[in-house]
């Protein structure tokens, strides 16, 4: 009893330390996302051009500005009339209004739209990865009853908790393939792949050369339809991941962004028939010249390479290893529920993919954009006629004032209207994306199994 007691009370210890040791890493090592969003200010703000709209639209503004000066030069100086009626003014005052409050409530929507989606993707990570380090266990070993069937311990029961951390792995690496794809970063030459994507996940992204758009590929599959076939697939297997050596910088990546988002629009990719299957560029061959890979065409003549981004390869093997743990018996303890409630979950997390590729995919209606930039020029450039009569050249820092205020409107909705880009005002991904791995790999080091004690119950 005494040496329970012991062992309770050092459990009971190395669990209140754990706790400690929790409470310390979270303030020292994830306090990222858990901080206060920002400290109330009015002075600072008012003098501050870093992170302001400024930098996008004084150029506007300036023209406004010296169109204005001439104004008040032709009336003040020359002579000219150049005077309008006050009821110009008010008439076009209200339309600006309007339109800048619909444009400044849409783009932000848009905003509040991506941190939803990328909250409730976190959220499922969150919820999905608990689930398969409590859930999944061994299989029971076979009953004395059985031992005539031939039945025994499967070999693949040690290697449990590795399947269990390659399947949390590609949990965590969805989401960082979410970012990348949203951004139209295409492959995992990307640092801060290194330690997320398991070391056994190979992906090869196909040469862009060979993309074609929706209409070509959707007439080859008419043509070949039309004559009793079906879209054919030829499936790339290549038997190891490029080495981390050749990983691209974030900061390299983002000079080619335009390019990149461009040809990343098209969902599939098409490969001709005489093509081979060859490695995508110089480089990755130079980097894993020995890696092999193998073609299987399935298909008549006519077989095509269809492109998934890599988020959705990565939503298949989470589906197919879910499914290896079904057959190999890991989650029959969650019965059939279990295994439907992680195969939703897969299902959610493509689902907020879809969502957040709607909000960077559909643009602001360009004919919407341009008359709004006409109503706002038009209406700054009648203030000055307007004004000049009244207020000389007083009227000159007036409608520097106006011009800064409403496109400034504009150029906020313009920068947030796209919130999964680098800049400032956009989205803090990389930060998201860290304290959840941070999260990730506190469960995977500190938080017990099912078959494990708990540090943190004291009795």
């Amino acid at each position: 009893m005494a040496n329970n007691g012991a062992t309770n009370g050092a459990r009971g210890a190395s669990g209140f330390q754990s706790i400690r040791t929790l409470g310390s890493y979270v303030a020292s090592g994830v306090p990222l996302e858990r901080q206060k969003l920002r400290k109330y200010s009015w002075l600072p703000d008012v003098l501050r051009i870093e992170g302001s709209v400024i930098g996008r639209i004084w150029g506007p503004v300036l023209t406004v500005t010296l169109f204005s000066v001439g104004v008040a030069v032709a009336e003040e100086i020359y002579g000219y009339e150049t005077s309008l009626s006050n009821s110009v003014v008010p008439l076009l005052s209200v339309v600006v209004g309007l339109l800048l409050v619909f444009r400044n409530g849409t783009s932000y929507d848009r905003y509040y739209e991506g941190r939803k989606d990328i909250g409730s993707l976190t959220s499922t990570v969150r919820n999905f990865s608990r689930i398969v380090w409590i859930q999944a266990v061994p299989p029971p070993p076979p009953k004395q009853d059985d031992t005539h069937l031939g039945i025994s311990t499967p070999g693949y029961v040690a290697d449990v908790k590795a399947e269990k951390i390659y399947l949390i792995k590609l949990l965590l690496s969805f989401v960082y393939a979410t970012v990348h794809h949203l951004r139209g970063e295409t492959g995992t030459d990307f640092e801060d792949y290194d330690g997320v994507l398991p070391e056994n996940f190979t992906y090869r992204t196909p040469d862009p050369s060979k993309y074609l758009d929706a209409n070509a590929l959707f007439n080859q599959y008419a043509a070949y339809s039309s004559i009793g076939g079906g879209i054919g697939a030829q499936v790339l297997v290549q038997t190891r991941r490029p080495s981390s050596s050749g990983r691209r910088r974030l900061s390299n990546a983002s000079s080619n962004h335009e390019e990149q988002q461009v040809r990343s629009v098209p969902s599939v990719a098409v490969m001709s028939d005489d093509e081979t299957a060859g490695p995508t560029n110089g480089a990755a061959s130079e980097r894993t010249p020995l890696v092999s890979h193998t073609a299987v065409n399935i298909g008549g003549p006519a077989a095509a390479a269809a492109y998934l981004p890599l988020p959705l390869v990565i939503a298949h093997e989470i589906t197919k290893t879910i499914y290896d743990f079904k057959k190999k018996g890991y989650i029959e303890i969650g019965g059939p529920a279990g295994y439907n409630t992680m195969n939703t979950m897969v299902n959610s997390m493509v689902d907020q993919l879809t969502n957040l590729e709607r909000v960077a995919t559909t643009p602001i209606p360009t004919s919407y954009g341009i008359h709004l930039k006409q109503c706002v020029t038009l209406y700054l450039f009648a203030l000055p006629f307007t004004l000049v009569s009244t207020m000389h050249w007083k009227m000159i820092p007036l409608v520097t004032l106006v011009a800064f205020t409403l496109m400034g409107i504009e150029g906020i909705a313009d920068e947030i209207e796209m919130p999964f880009g680098r800049d400032q005002s956009d989205l803090p991904l990389e930060r998201f994306c860290g304290a959840l791995r941070s999260e990730v790999e506190y469960l995977l080091t500190t938080m017990p199994q099912a078959t494990e004690p708990s540090p943190f119950k004291t009795s």
